[in-house]
């Protein structure tokens, strides 16, 4: 059902309230809806509260509310907003639904549930889990794939803290933002565009998945770890490329982004040792991403270091860091200002 508003709303109203359609309105309690509502009286030009929370409406009310919703006068307070991204998250293809959400908004709303569902599928990573990973990847993708600039504002909701769920978020966020500004202007008519997005995306989600299987005690180590202890860290690519196949996820993207996320152009990374030319640039990326997501996040054995300043450390490190795809990476950042 399309949103049709039959009154003049006045200007400058959804600076403080959002105008609410009708799939949102079901996806709320149809009794006992989460947040406040307010309805438009055209007659004096002004909003008044219709619903409080804690209150109970009755199915009369129910009704009449899903009739107003359709005349495009109900909506809710922009002072709920905490209430309506996380309601919104668990739902969250209702993003594409509503037009009415600045895209900052929409970035805490996608921030907010893929950390929620990357922190089950890594308590959990069986294939139902990575399943639910997957529809809200795809519905990111199908969001900035009407407007790439929109990866620009996801880029900037990443957090200030490390967990392997943090980081993997922190990945795909900004490692949207960079992968699309690593593709050609035509990337978009490129054959199978669309699927290459997603499975990158889903890539740079999922890169370190393998890291659930090293123990916390040695992952969060604030002391150099021990020989066999590094080990285990740089057995993680390879556990992870072995999950997958486990959970039977056989694209050719993610697995570049698991396997190759710790190679380096001069052979000095592992699994593989591979060299330039050996890696894919998917795989470049995700290895640019996953160092400077690592280095801007507060860890146990390491503080934050400011963006562009962790940037500036990758480009340094030119032997190891493909330089052009750093410098996408501080362009990237220099725009964010």
């Amino acid at each position: 059902m399309r949103e049709r508003a039959i009154v003049e709303i006045p200007a400058g109203l959804e600076e403080e309230y959002y105008q609410i359609n009708p799939e949102i309105l079901q996806s709320f309690n149809k009794l006992r809806p989460p947040l406040n509502i307010y309805r438009f009286l055209e007659p004096v030009s002004r909003i008044a509260s219709y619903y409080k929370v804690g209150d109970r409406l009755s199915k009369e009310q129910s009704q009449e509310l899903a009739e107003l919703v359709s005349q495009g006068v109900i909506f809710v307070s922009r002072a709920d907003h905490s209430v309506y991204v996380k309601h919104i998250s668990y739902q969250l293809d209702l993003v594409l639904l509503d037009k009415h959400l600045t895209e900052s908004e929409i970035a805490d709303i996608f921030q907010i549930a893929l950390t929620r569902r990357m922190e089950s599928f890594f308590d959990q990573p069986v294939r139902l889990v990575f399943d639910k990973v997957r529809e809200d990847v795809l519905v990111l993708t199908e969001y900035v794939w009407d407007d790439f600039n929109r990866a620009k504002a996801l880029a900037k909701r990443l957090h200030a803290t490390h967990s392997l769920a943090n980081h993997a978020v922190n990945c795909g966020l900004f490692g949207l933002h960079l992968f699309l500004a690593c593709q050609s202007e035509t990337f978009r008519d490129t054959k199978n565009a669309r699927n290459i997005l997603d499975r990158s995306l889903l890539g740079l989600f999922l890169h370190d998945l393998g890291m659930t299987r090293v123990p916390s005690m040695i992952r969060d180590k604030t002391k150099a770890l021990l020989p066999d202890e590094m080990q285990k860290i740089r057995n993680h690519t390879m556990a992870g490329y072995e999950m997958l196949s486990r959970i039977d996820i056989k694209f050719t993207e993610m697995e570049r982004c698991v396997s190759e996320h710790h190679e380096r152009i001069d052979g000095s990374g592992y699994p593989q040792k591979l060299t330039v030319g050996g890696i894919s640039e998917l795989g470049l990326i995700t290895g640019v991403v996953d160092s400077f997501c690592a280095m801007i996040t507060k860890r146990t054995y390491a503080p934050a270091m400011d963006p562009l300043a962790a940037a500036k450390k990758l480009f340094d490190d030119s032997r190891r860091y493909p330089a052009d795809i750093v410098k996408r990476l501080i362009a990237l950042l220099a725009n964010q200002k």
